[in-house]
């Protein structure tokens, strides 16, 4: 019985380059790979190899947008985060109709 290779043995590293990437290239190219996942073209293999490609430039999105999120964080001044509490003094924006009844 001739021993089966996973399609990975077969294929080169589809992600090798993919730290390399900055944001808008690793975004630019998802966007492409997952057109051409949509439109069903090649071979299992190659839409394999086209998934696995576009798992990593997810991911090397993602560590772009926390990383940019971390440094955004890290320049707010203390208590200056989405979740801090309003000001003293801060206008209350509801509209009248919106009050509790």
């Amino acid at each position: 019985m001739a021993s089966q290779r996973r399609p990975a043995d077969r294929q080169p590293d589809v992600t090798a380059d993919v730290a390399a990437l900055g944001y808008e290239e690793a975004r630019d190219e998802l966007v492409a790979v997952v057109a051409r996942l949509e439109a069903g073209v090649g071979s299992l293999e190659e839409s394999l190899a086209l998934w696995e490609r576009g798992e990593a430039l997810a991911a090397r999105c993602q560590q772009w947008l926390d990383g940019a999120r971390a440094r955004l964080t890290a320049a707010q001044p203390a208590g200056d985060g989405p979740d801090a509490p309003a000001h003293e003094g801060a206008v209350d924006e509801r509209r009248d109709d919106e009050d509790e009844p």
